[in-house]
């Protein structure tokens, strides 16, 4: 597989993954990383829960920028 067609599945994974609602981890831990690297990333688990939360109105956010 050439460097752009897997550049071009990973782009259509996670544009599926959002589609359906589904949180995409490793973006949010690159994310974490860059702009805040003072700060921990969340667990899977965390972050998965802070998702659904965020979605279908859970009491707890942690927000981030």
């Amino acid at each position: 597989m050439s460097s752009a067609a897997g550049a071009a599945g990973r782009y259509l994974g996670q544009t599926l993954r959002l589609m359906v609602g589904v949180p995409d981890y490793e973006t949010y831990v690159e994310h974490v990383r860059r702009t805040h690297p003072d700060q921990e990333p969340m667990s899977y688990e965390e972050f998965f829960r802070e998702r659904q939360d965020a979605r279908y109105g859970g009491r707890k956010r942690i927000g981030c920028c």
